[in-house]
């Protein structure tokens, strides 16, 4: 028979690797390797706003004054997992982040359906001595970097480095779109081996993005340059909502006259900012829509 000491150690291991193994399903990385590039001016500390969840829980409501950008990995389960990865870029203005409400929400949401989430907590808000006239460049920075690190990781993670696409809301929707389209140059300096994979999203889903057409206008805005390399994209607003519903309609009408697959739904009613809400209003039917979409367009299908 083993001593107690021995059986006490090897239940620490075996409690230890129960752990890992639960922690292996969610993993936060650096997105840079050291400083970000492109700071400018000084940004205090990172806040979070917190509120309790139905469940009891407590979630991270907003991020705001972030200088470390982060990825949060969140694989699905095992049985479940398809070798499509989705970078989800929360809202808020550029100003902070909604990180549950447009985050890990989403990334829950994702998970179900066998795909691999990664939330960018990119660079927010707007850096001293930015262009006021301009998205700031920071995010693109960080979304461009993390486009590029989740594809690099495709094999050591299972994924199809062809699969690999960007969801944003609002903001983060705007993001998605900037991404989509500026592809073909980074706004950085490469650094290493990472930024050799291709910075371009396979596909985009835009959710009430705002900023994509200039101010008081019906134009997109210049740093949205819609080609016939751009990924198919998927888009979703209500008609009642105060970013006007006009920033996807004008994208998705370049797109098509561009010969990109695109999809686009402008809904009722649902304001904005209803995210995976079940508010029952006609909004809330978009989920289902954009799996749809995910289907048609190959993103996951019944051999993973």
């Amino acid at each position: 028979m083993k001593p107690l000491s021995a059986i006490f150690g090897m239940l620490l291991i075996l409690c230890h690797a129960i752990l890992c193994l639960a922690d292996s399903t969610r993993t936060t990385l650096d997105v840079w390797p050291g400083k970000a590039p492109g700071e400018t001016g000084t940004m205090g500390e990172e806040q979070a706003k917190t509120a309790k969840q139905p469940d009891g829980s407590t979630a991270i409501t907003s991020l705001t004054n972030v200088s470390k950008p982060t990825l949060l990995v969140c694989r699905p389960d095992a049985a479940k997992i398809t070798r499509a990865a989705v970078l989800v870029f929360p809202g808020g203005g550029y100003n902070n982040l909604a990180w549950d409400h447009e985050g890990e929400q989403v990334a829950r949401w994702l998970n179900s359906m066998g795909v691999t989430a990664a939330v960018l907590k990119y660079r927010v808000p707007r850096r001293e001595g930015s262009p006021k006239d301009q998205p700031p460049i920071q995010a693109l920075m960080d979304a461009q970097r993390s486009i590029s690190f989740v594809r690099s990781k495709a094999t050591e993670w299972g994924l199809d480095a062809k699969r690999i696409g960007v969801l944003g809301f609002s903001a983060g929707g705007h993001l998605a779109a900037w991404s989509a389209t500026n592809f073909d140059k980074r706004a950085y300096d490469k650094i290493d081996a990472t930024d050799e994979a291709s910075c371009r999203p396979d596909f985009a889903v835009m959710v009430y993005p705002g900023g994509v057409i200039k101010r008081g206008a019906h134009e997109l805005s210049p740093e949205i340059h819609v080609t016939s390399q751009t990924p198919p994209c998927f888009f979703a607003h209500a008609n009642d909502d105060k970013v006007s519903p006009e920033n996807s309609v004008a994208m998705y009408l370049a797109l098509r006259s561009a010969k990109v697959p695109a999809e686009l739904h402008i809904y009722a009613a649902g304001g904005h900012g209803f995210g995976l809400r079940p508010t029952g209003m006609p909004s809330a039917t978009w989920p289902d829509r954009c799996e749809a979409w995910f289907h048609t367009m190959g993103v996951i299908d019944s051999k993973k």
